[in-house]
């Protein structure tokens, strides 16, 4: 039963997001619209990464010789210079395994 609930869930959970995306046309939503949602990714990913990087496993506020800050300040210089995700992304994740694993 169990797995029968999480199958029609990610059923309805794709469908329901894929409808929005296969269903409406580009040319009906407004250049102000459009504009808008080119801000999304930009204000969702910072949402995402914030609680992982300052917040530890009990809820607290990490310290500030924590490895996750040093290797976020390095992915925000690299992303800034580079406005490119996925180099924001990669700094970020191999700054952190060089301070962990090296230092």
């Amino acid at each position: 039963m169990t797995w029968f609930s999480i199958i029609v869930s990610g059923i309805v959970t794709y469908f329901s997001r894929m409808a929005m995306v296969a269903l409406i046309d580009r040319d009906m939503l407004g250049t102000k619209v459009k504009e808008v949602l080119n801000y999304v990714p930009a204000a969702v990913f910072p949402a995402i990464i914030f609680p992982g990087v300052f917040f530890n496993d009990f809820g607290s506020l990490v310290e500030i010789t924590d490895p996750k800050i040093y290797g976020a300040i390095i992915a925000l210089i690299v992303g800034f210079f580079s406005r490119s995700v996925i180099a924001t992304i990669l700094s970020g994740l191999s700054s952190y395994w060089f301070i962990v694993f090296v230092i």
